[in-house]
């Protein structure tokens, strides 16, 4: 008998419940433009950038109401105290020498190292680069009173924000972007203000300046720092900053009809378009001196729309719009812009601050060597590694001052420093020794490396990294003689509550972190170093009470007087994978007594995530969904997608979400063989999601 003709029926009559199978590709297109960012407040700043240079732009389309011009080389250094040298300043950062105690990282009580302690937690801090602002014909900036009608709209799809409004009642329409491969900002202005010379462009330079532990720019000290005309022409202003040791070059290049007007200022420049009805104009920053012509403002913003649309086109995508829950909207939406922001602020050629380049924090903008992981570890499951890979190369940057830092400190291997700018010298803090969760990320970066490209050119790229580290996780536990057992001692916890020894988190992950360099060594065809083994099996057991794991052993009163900031404990089985001595039935039940008894006002923006990673991998997923949106005082996301709660923009809970939510549809290592394990299965949430990567 032929079966052929059989078979083939039966093929063809199949072929409309696979096709019905098959889910249908997401339309990113409609995904990303119901998140356009709409925003007509004067003074709100949305960021335009790409990665490395950010352009905060106001509601005017420019910088009148506020806003930084920012980039990742941008950084600047005061001159020393008088009567210091430069080889008087400790290149670790640090006086101490030996190994840590629950001091703290104390200065010696002398003059020379109190003036130091001063300017090295100033120096170095990142640099507005310059202002670019809407002025009449009086040179004075324009102010809200100016202004009416306001119409602001970033189109996330193509990276360009456009502002319409009136001034003194005529019409106003500002077109700005970033261009995707140099730190270009390009402006397209259409008014009758133009022509007429009553609305003009001013471009201005300040000075730094720390207030009241506030980044300012300054702009009354022109004396302290220079700005030097180098060529101009019809059409091209080249300029040279210089302020104090640093230098910096900047190009301003218009379309026909502009022209420069008599300089007021000797770092101020007014760009005039009379009798035209409309000025385009590119401005340039750069660390070195551009050398050809820049490109027009039109084919910058070609290029910044096609770098966009390919940015939304590749990579992960989530689409909830399918769901029952009415939260989906805004889940949805925070996930979108938080792509968008870490696009924008992270993917340049250092980590970013906390605040990213949208403003100058507190610490200066230095970046936080354990907030890393929060800010860079999403491209890995959102599929695009890439953009993480040239700040991550920091650890290949900062490997001999971890060296030189292990060593003054009497340890083997690498001690990743805390707080620090590009030449990754410690920005003196009471816990920035005995921090101890930021040395396990390097391997956690290797590992998510190697699972995206298991070849030996990763083993080999990450093994220096990884050996060096672990030898000094390996170094650092204290053995107790009487008992055997090594202690992390002293240690400062994540939540940063005051130095103890064997907290939950850090003990968890120094497990993970020596099990899986002894694998790596075992990848790379090296025996188990058995030193490691020895720390790794007598390390303290996890501490707990009643149940559930509790912040340190000295700590039992975690769920009472200590049940606020970052809640340590849910770490262990969340964003850490299982663990062996880490008990998953009290992981689940650490998780639920966290959520009943935190104070959840009193948390930072990674920390929601943290808990929904948590609740999501030991099988609560409503929960997840809960603490995700949970109205929190620092759980908020403003209009441009920010999550906030302080003073300044907080990326690190923008980087978590994007962790937490990426895990939560395409699962992780072990996850329930269900679609979205991490979402509740109850009719409620449609989660449609491609191109993820599970996590560890």
């Amino acid at each position: 008998m032929n079966r052929r003709p059989l078979a083939f029926l039966l093929s063809l009559s199949l072929l409309p419940l696979a096709a019905a199978a098959a889910p249908s590709p997401i339309d990113r297109h409609a995904l990303v433009t119901r998140h356009n960012i709409h925003w007509n407040d004067p003074a709100g700043q949305i960021p335009l950038g790409n990665g490395e240079f950010c352009f905060n732009a106001d509601a005017t389309g420019l910088q009148n109401f506020g806003g930084l011009t920012m980039a990742h080389w941008g950084w600047h250094t005061f001159p020393l105290p008088p009567g210091i040298s430069p080889g008087q300043v400790p290149r670790t950062g640090t006086f101490q020498k030996g190994h840590n105690t629950r001091a703290g990282d104390v200065y010696p009580p002398d003059a020379l190292a109190t003036a130091l302690h001063g300017w090295l937690r100033a120096n170095p801090q990142m640099m507005n680069l310059g202002r670019v602002t809407l002025c009449g014909s009086n040179g004075i900036e324009l102010q809200s009173g100016d202004i009416s009608n306001i119409s602001r709209t970033l189109d996330v799809w193509s990276g360009a924000q456009t502002s319409t409004y009136k001034v003194n009642g005529v019409s106003v329409r500002v077109e700005t972007c970033v261009a995707p491969g140099t730190d270009t900002v390009a402006v397209r202005i259409e008014s009758p203000l133009i022509a007429t010379g009553q609305l003009r462009v001013a471009l201005d330079f300040p000075y730094p300046k720390l207030q009241d532990h506030e980044w300012l720019s300054d702009y009354s000290q022109p004396g302290k720092h220079q700005t030097q005309i180098l060529h101009q022409d019809g059409g091209r202003l080249d300029l040279r900053r210089t302020v104090d040791t640093v230098s910096y070059y900047t190009t301003l290049a218009w379309s026909d009809g502009g022209a420069i007007a008599p300089a007021t200022s000797p770092h101020r420049f007014l760009l005039i378009g009379a009798g035209h009805g409309s000025l385009s104009f590119v401005c340039a920053f750069s660390p070195l001196k551009l050398p050809g012509p820049v490109p027009a403002a039109a084919e910058v913003f070609d290029q910044t729309a096609a770098h966009w649309a390919q940015f939304w086109k590749t990579g992960g995508a989530i689409d909830l719009s399918g769901s029952k829950d009415p939260r989906w909207f805004e889940l949805e939406r925070r996930i979108v812009l938080s792509q968008y922001l870490e696009a924008v602020n992270s993917a340049g050629s250092y980590p970013p601050a906390e605040s990213g380049l949208m403003s100058i924090d507190r610490w200066g903008s230095h970046f936080h060597m354990e907030m890393v992981w929060w800010h860079m570890a999403h491209f890995a499951l959102w599929n695009r590694w890439p953009m993480a890979e040239q700040a991550l190369d920091c650890y290949q940057r900062f490997t001999p001052i971890a060296g030189q830092l292990a060593t003054q400190l009497g340890y083997k291997g690498l001690a990743w420093p805390k707080a620090v700018g590009p030449e990754g010298r410690i920005m003196p803090w009471l816990g920035a020794e005995v921090l101890l969760w930021k040395e396990p990320h390097p391997i956690f970066f290797a590992e998510l490396d190697y699972r995206l490209h298991p070849t030996r050119a990763t083993l080999q790229k990450w093994d220096s990294i990884v050996e060096g580290t672990a030898s000094y996780m390996a170094d650092y536990p204290v053995r107790d003689d009487k008992t055997g057992i090594f202690h992390l001692d002293p240690v400062m916890p994540p939540s940063e509550r005051g130095i103890t020894r064997d907290t939950v988190f850090d003990l968890a992950y120094w497990r993970w972190g020596l099990d899986t360099a002894q694998k790596w060594r075992e990848r790379l065809g090296l025996p188990r170093d058995p030193h490691w083994d020895d720390v790794r099996a007598h390390l303290a057991p996890l501490p707990e009470n009643g149940g559930v794991y509790v912040l340190a052993p000295d700590w039992m009163d975690t769920y009472t007087n200590r049940a606020w900031e970052h809640p340590d404990l849910v770490g262990v089985l969340g964003m850490l994978p299982p663990t062996n001595g880490v008990d998953p039935a009290t992981a689940q039940r650490t998780v639920l007594k966290v959520w009943q008894t935190w104070n959840w006002d009193r948390c930072w923006g990674w920390d929601f995530p943290w808990m929904a990673m948590a609740a999501a991998r030991t099988g609560q997923p409503k929960l997840a969904i809960e603490i995700l949106l949970r109205g929190s005082l620092k759980n908020q996301y403003d209009t441009r997608g920010a999550n906030t709660g302080g003073a300044n923009p907080y990326l690190p809970g923008n980087g978590g979400l994007l962790y937490a939510t990426a895990m939560m549809a395409a699962g992780w290592d072990g996850a329930p063989s269900r679609r979205a394990p991490g979402f509740p299965d109850d009719g409620q949430w449609n989660v449609r999601w491609e191109n993820l990567k599970p996590a560890p």
